[in-house]
């Protein structure tokens, strides 16, 4: 069974959220090995360099995907506005043909702060992919990529819930 895991910078605090997280959470036990991990979020004062603050959040996922002996295996795709989009169907193929052409064992999502990824982790991602040309809280996309994830599962597996 597949592992993925989504590393968010910040943590979650409005329960709404959680509910919905802890839901999409339930639902995909079915198909894969999944683990939400969380980075401090780094504080914005008036002087901070954004960059800067991009690197400390970036160093924080690095340390993350490094961890628990993370193998060349795994394939790590970032969340980046302006980068390729898919659509649903596309995205079930596209992480379909990650687990069954390329034999990953491990997908690793990477959401970025309220400034987005630094530059440290953009060059450790497989790929940068956006959700959508809106913008959304950082906190909210975990939810949509949860959503999107189980969507993706339930196309592949030929089930209802889709359309």
């Amino acid at each position: 069974m597949v592992k993925i895991k989504v590393i968010g910078v910040g943590n979650i605090k409005e329960k709404y959220l959680k509910d919905a997280i802890n839901e999409y959470l339930k639902r995909l036990l079915k198909y894969v090995k999944l683990e939400i991990i969380e980075v401090k979020e780094e504080e914005i004062y008036k002087n901070s360099s954004e960059e800067r603050i991009k690197e400390i959040e970036g160093e924080r996922i690095l340390e993350k995907i490094n961890s628990n002996n993370s193998s060349n295996n795994s394939y790590v795709i970032g969340l980046d506005l302006n980068k390729k989009e898919y659509d649903s169907i596309e995205f079930s193929k596209h992480l379909s043909n990650l687990i069954d052409i390329d034999l990953k064992n491990e997908i690793i999502f990477v959401i970025g702060g309220s400034l987005g990824l630094g530059e440290n982790i953009k060059k450790r991602l497989n790929e940068s992919i956006t959700l959508s040309k809106l913008t959304f809280p950082h906190q909210l996309v975990r939810v949509i990529l949860l959503e999107q994830i189980y969507r993706s599962f339930k196309i592949m597996n030929n089930e209802t819930y889709h359309k």
